[in-house]
């Protein structure tokens, strides 16, 4: 079965009752979504600072970010889940699988903090080098960047697009250490683009992920107007 459907929530977490959660959402609440028609994979994420965003970095990169109120900051976690269409995270939709939750897992629920969430569908997808180690099954690799943003102009469309299938996917399917990236559009949420790049380990993503096309992808990424924190990197914690 082929993944085309996509839908993320990245979240923060309070520090008291945090591993009660994650114990309730990797045994009970993953499991049981699952077991949702269409619903193929699921995995959970904890998030690192990439070294070149940190405060004082020499090679800080240079990221747009929104400045909009009301757009969720929570960026600790990343929960995904694959299905086959992006269909099947709307039918039923979020909203309505919350409304036939039990009181408990409700309250599991609400102790996010600045939940972001986005329904995407997939445009185009490249293996890398390593996509053996994907798994179990078509589980995304052991790490996740996943990044989302919106485009300053109409008329920088093409170029972003362009630039993803001529440059970037390319450049990932050669790259050491990548499991594969996938081009996403949303259907829900704030943010229209996003990227989504699977490596064997944040080591390997840092070691490997050499811009080969420098000007080029300075040019695409000043357009960018990137969501709060993006683009998030991290070590899978489930499964």
């Amino acid at each position: 079965m082929i993944d085309r459907g996509i839908w993320a929530t990245w979240y923060d977490l309070p520090k008291d009752g945090k591993d009660e959660y994650i114990q309730w959402l990797h045994e009970e609440h993953i499991p049981e979504l699952l077991k949702r028609p269409g619903y193929l994979w699921g995995t959970h994420v904890r998030n690192v600072t990439p070294e070149q965003r940190r405060e004082g970095s020499s090679n800080r990169m240079v990221l747009h970010h929104t400045d909009l109120t009301g757009v969720p900051t929570g960026n600790q976690y990343l929960l995904l889940f694959g299905a086959e269409s992006p269909h099947d995270f709307v039918d039923p939709s979020p909203a309505e699988l919350l409304d036939a939750m039990s009181d408990r897992d409700k309250k599991m629920l609400n102790m996010r903090i600045e939940p972001r969430p986005c329904i995407f569908v997939e445009v185009d997808r490249v293996e890398g080098p390593e996509v053996a180690s994907r798994g179990p099954g078509i589980t995304p690799g052991p790490c996740v960047q996943l990044g989302t943003f919106n485009i300053n102009a109409l008329e920088n469309e093409d170029e972003l697009e362009t630039w993803y299938a001529r440059s970037r996917l390319p450049l990932i399917g050669r790259m050491k250490g990548a499991v594969g990236a996938r081009k996403l559009v949303t259907i829900s949420g704030w943010a229209k683009h996003a990227i989504l790049y699977e490596f064997l380990s944040v080591e390997a993503n840092k070691a490997n992920f050499v811009d080969t096309d420098h000007d080029w992808s300075q040019e695409v990424v000043h357009n960018l107007v990137h969501a709060p924190g993006s683009p998030t990197l991290g070590e899978r914690i489930w499964p």
